[in-house]
């Protein structure tokens, strides 16, 4: 053989080997990273160091009112000059009592700042800190803060915007779906001037005739503001800028469905239209209480509600609250079809909670079912132990990993129940004893089953192969070939997985040197 043609045959060899050896690297810091996971178990404040640096993908499952700590309300408030009533911590409108004296009935809310006893009654209502079982129901305790912190949130859009990016940032989160009343009830308002049709197809063509399109619009417009605004105070575009900066956000429109039926029809079509009309509206969401009357007596509506729409709008995702219930809060027949109905009535492409699946109509082909149709499970395991005492062995997450239902963790309410996403994935590591691998896999089902436009990356998730494009790329590569850098700037979806990708491929090397 001549000497060209075995330079030829090393320099092959060299270039197939490349790709087996970063492979092999890769690998080997990813099998080390679960063994130092394993080796600090029964270690709290180790487990949660490595937790707090660890990827996490995206939180799927986050309220934005509920998403800002008692702390921060209370400044807005006090920005706003709003008082508090003493007795129950409710804002209420100035004026406020001249003085800020102990036996006044009504301070201003800054009188809280000198007054500590007063700030720590404020933050303990306004949230779950130093609630505890035996003190009355811990459901009633969570959702009553809404109304008594409402006020605040009314001019403080931006900087709750700004606070949720910089504390996702910190739990090193890229991506977050923010659920908000985007606009306040201003549809709902105009539901309630039109009235209720029966008939779905005329009632929304009166809402869209009767001022609708001009709702949608300021929405749209009161979003710029406040992104600006989140901007502004993460200092975005300077050397100063926050790491928030860098967090994809995106919007899950609000509905509430406790509210009268011709407002609840108001709001989903104004969901629909602002996801088609907007592309940081990446979908919808019904909220409040699925125990509370309306939202049981109206179940069905609602999701009758859903199917006509979606086949108006089949492109507008859809993720439902459903099985946020126990034994005992509601009548056993109302546990019985919300999950189900929500998925193959509703549309639902995730279901947030879940908790109440094994009470549902055959729930094991239940499970089965939603594991063949990809229907993600938002897992809030805080929120399901605060709110209804759903925790440990009676929680159905081993269920889910069970039957290979995909799932993520997300913190619902983080700033209620003064929880953040680390320690989520702490409960669960704590709690189940879940591998590295498993998490891992959390972490990137949250962006797989996230609403971002686009491709995935993975032709498959058992194994979480890429799709042919990039097969033969690696994230650490500081170039990548031409077919995948095209398939990435096609599909967004696919560039926040690649993001993820790299910067688990970052932690772990810094694991496996350190270990």
């Amino acid at each position: 053989m001549g000497r060209i043609a075995c330079s030829l045959l090393l320099l092959l060899a060299a270039a197939l080997a490349a790709p087996l050896a970063g492979a092999q690297a890769k690998a080997g810091a990813e099998q080390r990273t679960s063994r130092y996971l394993d080796s600090i178990r029964q270690q709290p404040s180790l487990l949660l160091a490595f937790l707090r640096d660890m990827p996490k993908g995206g939180d799927l499952h986050n309220h934005l009112a509920g998403a800002i700590y008692a702390e921060s309300m209370i400044d807005f408030a006090a920005q706003d000059g709003l008082c508090v009533d003493r007795t129950t911590s409710f804002l209420v409108a100035p004026p406020c009592d001249a003085s800020c004296d102990a036996y006044t009935s009504k301070p201003a809310v800054s009188c809280g700042y000198r007054d500590h006893v007063l700030y720590n009654s404020i933050v303990d209502a306004w949230s779950m800190r130093n609630w505890h079982p035996g003190e009355g129901s811990g459901h009633d305790h969570f959702f009553a803060t809404f109304d008594k912190f409402f006020l605040s949130t009314l001019n403080h859009t931006g900087d709750s915007l700004a606070e949720a990016a910089a504390r996702a940032a910190e739990d090193h989160l890229q991506y977050l779906e923010l659920m908000h009343t985007a606009g306040g009830l201003q549809s709902a308002q105009l539901g309630s001037k039109l009235g209720w049709d029966d008939d779905f197809a005329h009632m929304r063509q009166k809402l869209l005739a009767g001022g609708l399109p001009e709702i949608i619009a300021a929405t749209r417009r009161e979003l710029d503001g406040d992104e600006a605004k989140a901007q502004l105070l993460l200092k975005c575009g300077t050397p100063l800028a926050d790491a928030g900066c860098a967090v994809t956000v995106r919007y899950l429109y609000q509905v509430l469905r406790g509210l009268p039926q011709e407002q609840v029809f108001a709001q989903i079509l104004t969901g629909f239209e602002l996801a088609q009309a907007d592309p940081r509206f990446v979908g919808l969401n019904l909220v409040m209480p699925e125990d509370w009357y309306v939202p049981m007596h109206d179940f069905e509506l609602h999701m009758r509600i859903l199917d006509y729409l979606h086949g108006v709008y089949p492109k507008v995702h859809i993720s439902l609250h459903a099985g946020e219930l126990a034994m005992g809060l509601v009548p056993p027949e109302g546990l019985r079809f919300h999950i189900r109905e929500s998925i193959e009535q509703g549309h639902a492409e995730r279901i947030g909670h879940g908790v109440a699946v094994m009470n549902e109509r055959d729930p094991v082909g239940l499970l089965r079912e939603m594991a063949q149709r990809r229907v993600l499970v938002e897992i809030c395991l805080t929120s399901n132990d605060g709110i209804l005492g759903v925790r440990g062995k009676d929680h159905p997450l081993p269920v889910y990993l069970k039957y290979g239902v995909p799932v993520a963790l997300a913190t619902d309410d983080e700033g209620v129940s003064r929880s953040d996403m680390a320690h989520e994935y702490l409960r669960a590591v704590e709690t189940y004893g879940l591998s590295y691998a498993e998490l891992k896999r959390m972490a990137r089902q949250s962006e797989e089953h996230s609403f971002l436009p686009g491709a995935s990356l993975w032709s498959e998730t058992k194994t979480f192969r890429p799709v042919a494009a990039c097969a033969g790329d690696s994230p650490d590569a500081g170039r990548f070939s031409a077919s995948c850098t095209t398939f990435l700037d096609q599909n967004q979806r696919a560039r926040e997985q690649w993001r993820l990708e790299r910067e688990f491929d970052l932690f772990e090397k810094r694991v496996a040197s350190s270990e």
